[in-house]
């Protein structure tokens, strides 16, 4: 009897969730849409808006604590579901099959600005199956000292997998440390096939 009505409750629970769901869109109140998706680098939550994927946080980064900060910076509208994230999940997916190299969904950095945004920014250029040392992505960005400073950008990369600061490595070949834990990072660049930096900064594999 007690299974039944946990089961009743949730039952009720998902349809009000669902209406809800549907109203925000219907009214065009869904700011924010988020799901939590199961992939080989563990739990991941992506969230995006209307113009794009706006935060990708892995389990180890705190759901709740990147939920708390989209409500704060970009919109307390923040609900789970909605079809938004369909074609993103998608793209996933292809990736993690190994059948996709780069994304088509488009990203909203508004989480960024200054520095932060314009390293972030030239992630793309180290593509895929390749990798560049926080030295060359500081050339890329037109400061070559700035290298610190990169390390600093690709740790608060709101969009990880998208724009890939996991290709970006050390001087020595070393994969260094990721947002996602240094395991993430190293079947990232598993999958990829990525080879070590060379000399000059990067490499094609």
């Amino acid at each position: 009897m007690t299974t039944t009505t946990a089961t009743t409750d949730d039952d009720v629970l998902r349809g009000l969730h669902a209406r809800l769901l549907a109203d925000a869109q219907r009214e065009g109140l869904l700011d924010v849409a988020y799901r939590v998706v199961p992939s080989p680098v563990g739990d991941l939550l992506i969230a995006a808006g209307e113009s794009g994927v706006l935060r990708v946080a892995f389990a180890v980064q705190d759901h709740d604590a990147a939920l708390a900060e989209l409500a704060a910076r970009v919109s307390p509208r923040v609900l789970e579901g909605g079809r938004r994230l369909d074609p993103v999940l998608r793209e996933l997916d292809e990736y993690f099959a190994g059948t996709r190299r780069e994304f088509d969904v488009p990203v909203d950095l508004r989480l960024l600005t200054g520095f932060r945004r314009e390293v972030v920014e030239a992630l793309p250029r180290v593509p895929y199956g390749a990798t560049a040392s926080y030295a060359a992505v500081a050339a890329l960005t037109g400061r070559p000292a700035a290298v610190r400073a990169v390390g600093t950008a690709c740790a608060r990369n709101p969009v990880p997998l998208f724009l890939p600061c996991h290709r970006v490595v050390r001087s020595d070949g070393t994969a260094g440390r990721y947002a996602g834990g240094e395991a993430a990072k190293a079947a990232l660049l598993r999958l990829e096939g990525a080879a070590a930096p060379s000399p000059r900064g990067g490499r094609q594999a």
